[in-house]
């Protein structure tokens, strides 16, 4: 997010501090994933209004990014599969075809939620998960994450607006004297102080506010592997219970992902993993005897009401969180930015009421 809100800044003309602990993008946005997937299409309200307009506008957004670096992102509108194992998830997917009928349709006819009966490709996945059939749904895309990270990075470092500092990291924010402390005791003054700094953004935007009963957020590990493959990089995901199977260019295929709010070593992979790999072999045949490239973990921030957190602290005007998303941040990321850049502008954010800093705050005590 932080990337993306410098991009945003250096587009806008704002004279900018990117300041990372680490190197870019060394975080959980440098994993192995990369799906991005739209919500159900039922109950429709702000919040799936948000993410759809978000994940329609990121093609054009990478395709921009590509453009100007000459760094290919991975990017591609692939869409999703959906295998569905009992009879009453097909009655529930119809159900969710019409929804799509209503909601995709009055915005893009391009896109689809169709439940059919066989897979359109062969052993992907295999047919004995989808006895009732599956749901193909079109509008699903996925990017490489580390290609977008690396594609993002090189067009901040020559950028004219925008200076990188890397591996420095913030202790605190001392609103009062519009200033950061950095370790070592190192500080920066700001006229505004946007905290992207994933799950660590909890604790800096916690201290300045008044008593809180609980965390702002925590860290949720997640961990994934990167296989290498003979499949078609133009395969759609496959999404089931939690398994993510992703198809990539070079003939490699992301798998994953955990979600882990008890962990020992927030670096390691275990048998946790191990057992994602062995349901995803069973999923899809061509993985059986396909090797490991890497075996991956990372730390995501899930805010305290799950989603992301972004905007004006009440108290602190000029600190602007841009954080969460937990498994969305891909997605939507870029409009995130935007948003958190217009109080920096005078103006007001346009987003979901669940989404701001001031919502999350009041959780702290539901």
């Amino acid at each position: 997010m932080g990337l993306w809100a410098a991009v945003k800044a250096e587009r806008l003309g704002v004279r900018t501090l990117l300041v990372d602990a680490g190197r870019l993008g060394q975080g959980a946005s440098g994993g192995l994933l990369g799906a991005l997937m739209p919500h159900m299409p039922d109950k429709w309200n702000g919040k799936k209004q948000f993410q759809f307009d978000a994940l329609l506008s990121l093609e054009q957004e990478v395709a921009g990014i590509e453009a100007a670096t000459g760094m290919p992102c991975g990017y591609r509108r692939c869409g999703r599969l959906i295998p569905l194992p009992k009879p009453h998830l097909r009655t529930i997917a119809l159900r969710h075809s019409q929804d799509a009928e209503t909601c995709w349709h009055q915005q893009d006819r391009r896109f689809h939620w169709h439940v059919v009966d066989h897979t359109p490709y062969e052993d992907w996945p295999d047919t004995s998960f989808a006895e009732a059939g599956l749901v193909h749904d079109t509008f699903a895309a996925r990017v490489s994450p580390r290609g977008l990270i690396a594609a993002l990075a090189a067009f901040l470092r020559p950028a004219k607006h925008v200076r990188i500092v890397e591996g420095l990291g913030a202790e605190r924010i001392e609103p009062e004297r519009s200033r950061v402390i950095f370790a070592g005791g190192e500080s920066v003054a700001f006229g505004h102080c946007i905290v992207a700094a994933g799950h660590q953004s909890f604790p800096l935007l916690r201290h300045i506010s008044p008593p809180l009963p609980r965390p702002l957020g925590q860290a949720v590990k997640g961990q994934a592997a990167l296989l290498k493959a003979d499949v078609d990089s133009a395969l759609p995901v496959i999404f089931l219970n939690g398994l993510y199977v992703v198809a990539h260019e070079g003939g490699h295929v992301a798998v994953g992902s955990t979600s882990e709010d008890v962990f020992g070593n927030a670096a390691s992979t275990d048998d946790l993993l191990d057992d994602l790999l062995d349901r995803a072999r069973a999923l899809v045949p061509a993985l059986k005897e396909a090797p490991i490239v890497e075996r991956w973990a990372g730390l995501r921030p899930k805010a305290i009401d799950r989603d992301p957190m972004v905007g004006p602290h009440p108290d602190h005007h000029k600190v602007i969180a841009l954080t969460g998303g937990f498994k969305v941040s891909f997605g939507l990321a870029h409009k995130l930015a935007e948003a958190a850049l217009r109080p920096v502008n005078g103006e007001e954010m346009q987003l979901p009421g669940s989404f701001s800093l001031e919502n999350h705050l009041a959780a702290t005590a539901r």
